[in-house]
């Protein structure tokens, strides 16, 4: 099984139980900035532990959740990894972060936008909240992809983007200075 085609399926379930999702990391990046190679696919979801069983028991046996639930730190909410069996691929993951109280989590969850990926239906960020999440998580995490991905999805998008909201953003997490290295550091076309 390809990522894309567990991703799919995913998709698939979540859309039949109008579970309320939004896909991001990786491949809300690939939508709107420049394509990199992932091996999981990371989605912020409204759902209780039993719509956790919901969705297992829907995408059948070619998946399996592991059984600890683990901490994101960013937003301080939980992290469900499911993990696709038998992909040629290096190890596939499927990754259901909560939906989170914090106010910029519940604002991009509000402002996610319904479009077309993988051939079938599928909430995702808008690119502003791609931006801003990827600094965030860069500033948290130090991971240079982060920064690699919030530069592409500028690079891509530029005057097209909501700057005003993604400076007000990134004032109140604290990467604004981040913010402006990253415009600077893309060369003019």
């Amino acid at each position: 099984m390809t990522l894309e085609e567990a991703t799919a399926r995913v998709l698939d379930v979540l859309n039949e139980l109008e579970t309320p999702y939004v896909l991001v990391g990786a491949l809300s990046v690939n939508y709107y900035g420049l394509v990199r190679s992932t091996h999981d696919a990371d989605f912020v979801a409204d759902f209780s532990r039993v719509q956790v069983a919901a969705i297992m028991e829907k995408v059948g046996t070619d998946f399996r959740l592991d059984p600890q639930v683990s901490f994101e730190s960013a937003t301080g909410t939980t992290r469900y990894i499911i993990h696709c069996l038998g992909s040629p691929q290096a190890p596939l993951q499927i990754e259901f972060f909560r939906l989170s109280d914090d106010e910029f989590d519940q604002q991009r969850f509000a402002r996610r936008r319904k479009v077309r990926v993988l051939g079938r239906p599928a909430y995702l960020l808008t690119a502003e909240d791609v931006v801003v999440t990827k600094l965030r998580w860069h500033r948290a995490l130090k991971r240079s992809k982060d920064k690699d991905d919030a530069r592409g999805v500028i690079a891509v998008q530029g005057d097209s983007l909501d700057w005003d909201y993604i400076r007000r953003w990134c004032d109140l997490h604290g990467t604004r200075e981040l913010l402006e290295v990253v415009r600077a550091s893309i060369p003019p076309i």
